[in-house]
Formats: structure tokens, C-alpha cells, sequence
């Protein structure tokens, strides 16, 4: 068995430098990705429903959004699924290679591919009717995002770490 922790540390400089500017570009995506929910939804979970169910029926509505259709749910739901999977694969081999305590790796590596299924697995149920499921969004939400903004922190942070 081949145990990668702490081998980032003994990474050639320009792989370092490579992973540096990946953490960057991903972290522009994904505050980019932050930007457009927080434009469409307001961060808030009235926001979150009228995204994706509507708000033809509220007549104080500042902007009107329709309900979405399948094609529409199932292209959203595919798409950002297969995409963030891929993104939080990449990072959690990131975090596996650093020398952080092995409870913490385990919980960065596992924790935003369940909040992943939960976000997205919740918004198609809110969609199908279950309106509670807009806390579930927006709590699985915000636990994916804090462990992807303390992954990228943890692996930089270990990149500037010297070899043993």
C-alpha cells in the first residue's frame, strides 16, 4: 500500500506552482458559481424554492421566475453533479497528498461529495414538491462550500511546506 501523506510537501517546485495556479483558477469557478446563486436565489431559502418551483403566484414578486421544467431540472442536476464530483475528486486528492491530521483529510475528502448529492438531490426533491428541502439545500450548501474554501486554505497553506 502506498501512503501519500505529506508527499506534497516533496513535489518539484513547478508542480507546486502548478497545483497553486489550479487552486486559484478553481477558486475563481467556484466563486463565480457562488456569484450566480447568490444572484438567482439571494442566498436565502425563499429564493432557493422560487428558483427552481417559481413565483408566478406572489404578486409583491420584484422579478417574476417561472418553474422549471424536467429537461431544465434534470440538465442542472446532471451537469452540476458530474462536474462538482470531478471537482472535489481532484481537490481530495490534493488534501489526501497533504500532512494534516488523518480525521480531517478523511472529512474534507468525503464531506462535499455527500453535501453534492444532498444539494442537488435536494433541489430536484423541492422541485418534485418537498419544501422543507430548501434547508437541507441550503445547509448541505453551505458545508460544501466551507470544505471547499478550507481544502484550498489547507493545500496552498501545504504547498509552501519544505520536504521532510
Amino acid at each position: 500500500m502506498i501512503d501519500l501523506h505529506g508527499s506534497l510537501h516533496r513535489l518539484a517546485p513547478n508542480l507546486k506552482w502548478f497545483i497553486a495556479i489550479f487552486l486559484v483558477v478553481l477558486s475563481v469557478g467556484y466563486g463565480t458559481g457562488l456569484t450566480f446563486v447568490n444572484e438567482t436565489s439571494g442566498m436565502s431559502t425563499k429564493g432557493i424554492e422560487e428558483n427552481y418551483v417559481g413565483n408566478e403566484d406572489d404578486e409583491d414578486a420584484q422579478e417574476m421566475k417561472f418553474e422549471k421544467s424536467e429537461r431544465e431540472m434534470l440538465n442542472i442536476i446532471h451537469t452540476h453533479i458530474l462536474s462538482m464530483s470531478l471537482i472535489f475528486l481532484v481537490l481530495g486528492f490534493l488534501v489526501s497528498l497533504t500532512s494534516l491530521p488523518r480525521w480531517l483529510k478523511k472529512f474534507l475528502m468525503i464531506e462535499p461529495l455527500l453535501s453534492v448529492l444532498c444539494t442537488f438531490g435536494g433541489i430536484y426533491l423541492l422541485w418534485k414538491g418537498v419544501s422543507w428541502f430548501t434547508y437541507v439545500v441550503m445547509l448541505s450548501g453551505m458545508l460544501m462550500t466551507l470544505s471547499f474554501v478550507l481544502s484550498v486554505i489547507l493545500v496552498s497553506w501545504q504547498l509552501t511546506l519544505k520536504k521532510d
